[in-house]
This record gives structure tokens, sequence and C-alpha cells, in this order.
């Protein structure tokens, strides 16, 4: 199995998994870079995922759709998205491309968000997460729909998968929350470690996705609201501090640090 992530608009990434004949696609929010991608392997589109309902998640399915008719069209049963096929809430399960691929339910960033998770991948390579905009690279989506105790829970559910889980969320906003996640934990040599190690991937012009669950455990502000150092910055720092240091109040005073920073 090949993954690939196909880059739209300016900073998005459709992500592709084939077998050298035949792919899925998760959240094409644009059409033509997946086609031209698909294009050039001679690649047959088999089946599209959708984690939530954004214009840049689901903009590409009309013309997709009447390219690859059969292809099944597979997203969250709790959000209003047009053109499904399937609907999928929490613990269904589908055979694709060979890969028994899990829904999970991950509310926060919409109402209705889901992942798709492939534990044992049939390579024999470490699992997949497709996690849409609920976890990034260093950072996690904005609460637009759900509540921060269900956004702190949904990513709780994500930090507990293998750590080898390969993290493939769908924006390239590394380095942003790099920026963001050292100024609130400047002391965190591992983290240090990622940013140097991601400025060179985008300089070589390289994707920094996808991560890994361990490096996020470890990296991610948003995964270490129970750490001393964590909630301490969210205490005193934060322009709206936490109450006290329980990792709820922590994570609710560092997402709205987050979105003014």
């Amino acid at each position: 199995m090949t993954l690939i992530p196909v880059p739209a608009f300016t900073d998005n990434y459709i992500w592709v998994l084939h077998d050298g004949r035949t792919a899925l696609a998760v959240d094409p929010g644009d059409a033509a870079p997946l086609e031209q991608t698909l294009d050039s392997l001679g690649l047959t589109l088999q089946t599209i995922l959708v984690t939530h309902h954004h214009a840049d998640h689901v903009g590409g399915l009309a013309r997709l759709r009447q390219r690859w008719p059969a292809a099944p069209v597979i997203g969250p049963a709790g959000e209003a998205i047009a053109g499904l096929d399937e609907r999928v809430q929490d613990g269904d399960r589908r055979q694709l491309l060979g890969q028994s691929v899990q829904v999970l339910d991950l509310p926060g960033h919409t109402a209705g968000h889901v992942a798709y998770f492939i534990e044992a991948p049939s390579d024999g390579c470490a699992p997949l997460l497709f996690c849409g905009d609920t976890l990034f690279g260093a950072g996690c989506g904005r609460l637009f729909e759900g509540t921060p105790a269900q956004m702190q829970a949904s990513l709780a559910r994500l930090a507990a998968l293998p750590g080898s889980t390969r993290v493939c969320c769908t924006h390239e906003y590394t380095l942003a929350n790099l920026r963001f996640a050292r100024h609130v934990e400047p002391g965190n040599e591992r983290l240090a470690e990622r940013e140097r190690h991601d400025q060179a991937l985008r300089a070589a012009g390289h994707p920094t996705l996808p991560s890994s669950i361990q490096l996020e455990r470890d990296t991610n502000p948003f995964l270490r609201c129970d750490q001393a150092e964590l909630q301490a910055a969210a205490c005193l720092r934060a322009p709206h501090p936490a109450r006290d240091g329980t990792p709820l109040a922590v994570f609710t005073a560092l997402r709205d640090w987050k979105n003014r920073f």
C-alpha cells in the first residue's frame, strides 16, 4: 500500500491510499489535483472518505462522482453533506482496498466530525489515522461547533492509539503550530528538535506529515494538558488563564490562547 499527500488550495492535503491499481481518497476539497495524481499514476478511484462538512473537504465531490460514479462516497452520519452514499458513525467498519477501516466519532471541530483508522494495514506498516481537522501536527482544530470538553475527549481518544500510528491530517499547519507550542513550552527539547526537523522538511519542499501519535504526545500542547509546564503556562500566561490546573481548564485556556496568537 502506498500513501500520498496530494496538495490542494494553499495548505490542504487530500490523502490517497492505493495498491498500484485502485485508490481511496480522503477529504477531496478540490477535484483537479486529485484527478491529476490519479491519472499520472494510472489509478482508478475506488472510494472517497469524508471526515466533515467544510467546503475545503467536500468541494470536489460532485466532479469526482461524475467521473467515477461507481466509487461510493462515505461520510459522517451526523453531518449534512450532499452526495454521500453511505453514512457512518462510531464503531462502523468497512473493508476498503483490503483494509479494515474503523470509524471514530470525534466531535469538537464540527459536531459530527469522524476519523478513519486502519489499525493493521495489510502491508504490515504502521497503523493509519485519517483525522481531518481534529488533530494537526503540533496542534488541533478550532472549535466551530463543539465544546472544549468534546474536543479534549476526542483528542484524548486519539492520543490513546498506538504510538506508531501515522497521523494524516488535512492541513500543513505544523510550523505555525510549532511556533505557538515553543512559546508555551520553551523548555521542551523534543519540541525544539521537531521544529528544526520540520523546518528543514519545508525548506526542501517536503510535507511535515504524516506525523505519529507518539510524536504528538511528546510535542503537541493540546495532548499534554496534564503536564506541569503546560498547566503552569495556562494558569499564568494565557490571555484568559485557566481557573485551575485540570486538563479541561488547561485545554480551554490553550485553545483560546492559540486563537489569539
